[in-house]
């Protein structure tokens, strides 16, 4: 895991940081993870979601760590990300990237999946994809 990158991909956005809500929506190879924006750092409206989109995906999880495990290393990044509460892309060699067992399998994961990753404030969101999108207010992808 030491060549491991973490691309951040929250530019100008953010998940709300003490009350997100996430839900996740599964459609045929279609994830929807629908939360609240942070309204105090970036440009939002109190209340407004966001939803990122992730297309063709064949393997998603909403785990259990939370911010104060992932601060006391207790979350297989801990020590290499870069920060908590960020949208990550992963790239590079990873031992470890399928050892949670709480993986919601929708189809076989191919070399054209992307590894993203969101730290939310006491979940963290993983999937394998080939694209993902961000949008406001939840629209309909």
């Amino acid at each position: 895991m030491s060549n491991l990158i973490f691309k951040r991909l929250n530019d100008g956005w953010n998940a709300e940081p003490n009350a997100p809500y996430p839900q996740v929506e599964v459609s045929g190879f279609w994830i929807r993870l629908t939360f609240f924006l942070n309204p105090w750092a970036y440009e939002a409206k109190e209340g407004e979601k966001g939803c990122l989109a992730f297309r063709h995906c064949s393997k998603w999880r909403l785990g259990a760590t939370n911010d104060e495990g992932w601060y006391l290393g207790q979350c297989r990044y801990s020590k290499a990300a870069p920060a908590w509460g960020e949208f990550y892309e992963l790239l590079g060699e990873d031992d470890q990237q399928l050892s949670p067992a709480d993986w919601h399998e929708l189809g076989p994961l191919t070399s054209k999946q992307r590894h993203f990753l969101f730290y939310l404030r006491d979940e963290t969101f993983e999937c394998f994809a080939t694209e993902w999108m961000f949008e406001r207010g939840g629209a309909r992808a």
